[in-house]
């Protein structure tokens, strides 16, 4: 196969699967992985992709495109609407729960707040205050520090000591991506990626709360793996080839 038949083999790939790994295509064209990794390079420098650790990511999937949490507020708002109501199903009162900073840990927050749940709530999202009613049962606690503007929250150490010192027996967690290769879950920012760390790190169950796209996408920090997590909240059963691999990692869809 040509090199120019190569590149656009791998372009296709990435539309269709959204990511590559350099592996995989070293066995496909029976050539050296090092001979891919200098026809990902020169696709980058096109940029038609972007390179990540062991593989490339789709240029339209890539943190080149950040936008703030004011921009991906109104985005899939229906798709998102059906991933609050499964996570709202999975609280019980009296619990304690932590809503990382997401556009869907909004809606859940939402949904919380019109049902005056009983539920004291750990936040690191100030977007959330917004929604606070004067009768309202639900006890909040804001996580202060360091506001990012694209997570709509607070991240870093400062963020970080102060949810050290809390617990929580639910947990409700974005991301960018979610790599089936290996259940590595990550974000785009390397703050945002620590913060989630520690918030996995106080609570009991974790539900990562992700649309099916996150499937075909990866972030650039890595922060926990799908063996960690209680189970996947998502807008709908993923395609076969989704969920057959993620049988191996003993995590229920939600």
């Amino acid at each position: 196969m040509f090199t120019e038949e190569r590149h656009k083999y791998i372009l296709d790939l990435l539309d269709k699967d959204g990511k590559i790994f350099v592996k995989d295509l070293s066995k496909e064209f029976k050539v050296s992985e090092s001979m891919i990794r200098k026809d990902l390079k020169v696709l980058e420098r096109k940029n038609l992709l972007q390179r990540t650790y062991g593989g490339a990511i789709n240029i339209d999937n890539s943190a080149i495109k950040i936008k703030t949490f004011n921009n991906r507020i109104s985005e899939n708002i229906e798709l998102k609407n059906i991933i609050a109501q499964k996570a709202f199903d999975e609280l019980d009162d009296n619990d304690t729960i932590f809503l990382d900073s997401s556009t869907t840990s909004f809606m859940i927050a939402k949904l919380i707040v019109e049902d005056n749940k009983q539920l004291t709530v750990i936040t690191n999202m100030f977007e959330i205050a917004s929604l606070i009613t004067p009768n309202s049962i639900t006890k909040f606690i804001f996580i202060g520090g360091d506001y990012n503007s694209y997570v709509g929250g607070s991240i870093g150490s400062h963020a970080i000591e102060q949810i050290n010192n809390y617990r929580c027996n639910k947990a409700f967690l974005g991301c960018t991506g979610i790599d089936l290769r290996d259940g590595t879950i990550s974000t785009s920012l390397s703050e945002d990626a620590a913060t989630k760390k520690a918030i996995t790190n106080i609570s009991d169950k974790l539900f990562l709360v992700a649309l099916n796209e996150k499937f075909k996408k990866n972030g650039s920090f890595r922060f926990s793996n799908l063996l960690d997590f209680y189970g996947i909240i998502t807008e709908h059963l993923p395609d076969k080839s989704i969920t057959v691999n993620l049988k191996e990692y003993y995590v229920n869809i939600i």
